[in-house]
């Protein structure tokens, strides 16, 4: 596996740039797009951020400085894709409150790329109730595995605020899944 010192120094060469932004998206790509696919929701949507990501950080390799690792400086950028994406969404939507209710879960559960169980579709609906930040944080923690050292870099955030957050989010998933018991 490449590391991302060899990503990095094949990107500075404009020679070698080319194949240092592939092996980039060999190396991140589907870590990216579970990471955008669970904040948008939609397969196509998740697909159209993660485009835009690409894009934003060709546009702007030459910017990192190398004060954070490259996977945090990249979810950073993902993570800010997806909130653009969602407040744009959310900007042009005209549907009813009746349409948009169900959110995560119900379009996880049409979408024929979910194949969860009913303890899934549970979490979904679940974290769909979640406020965006404790959402944010949740994913980043739980599915992502990251540390809250590399979340505090991506968000923004002291370590403190995150795990309140964490520790807000788990406690109103536990609730709402002993509800539904």
């Amino acid at each position: 596996m490449t590391t991302d010192e060899q990503i990095l120094a094949l990107l500075e060469k404009p020679q070698t740039s080319e194949r240092g932004f592939r092996l980039l998206m060999e190396k991140y790509q589907e870590r990216l797009y579970w990471h955008i696919r669970r904040l948008v929701c939609e397969h196509e949507d998740a697909n159209d951020v993660i485009q835009d990501c690409f894009v934003k950080v060709y546009r702007n390799i030459h910017n990192f400085e190398r004060k954070s690792k490259l996977y945090t400086w990249l979810y950073r950028i993902a993570t800010n894709e997806a909130i653009t994406f969602l407040k744009k969404k959310q900007r042009r939507s005209t549907a009813s409150i009746d349409e948009e209710e169900g959110g995560l879960a119900n379009q996880l559960q049409a979408d024929v790329y979910f194949d969860g169980d009913e303890m899934q579709s549970r979490l979904l609906q679940a974290l769909d109730e979640l406020p965006e930040k404790q959402r944010l944080v949740f994913n980043m923690r739980y599915f992502e595995e990251l540390s809250y050292k590399d979340i505090s870099e991506v968000l923004d955030t002291s370590v403190g605020a995150l795990k309140a957050s964490y520790h807000h989010a788990v406690k109103k998933i536990e609730v709402f899944l002993k509800a539904g018991l």
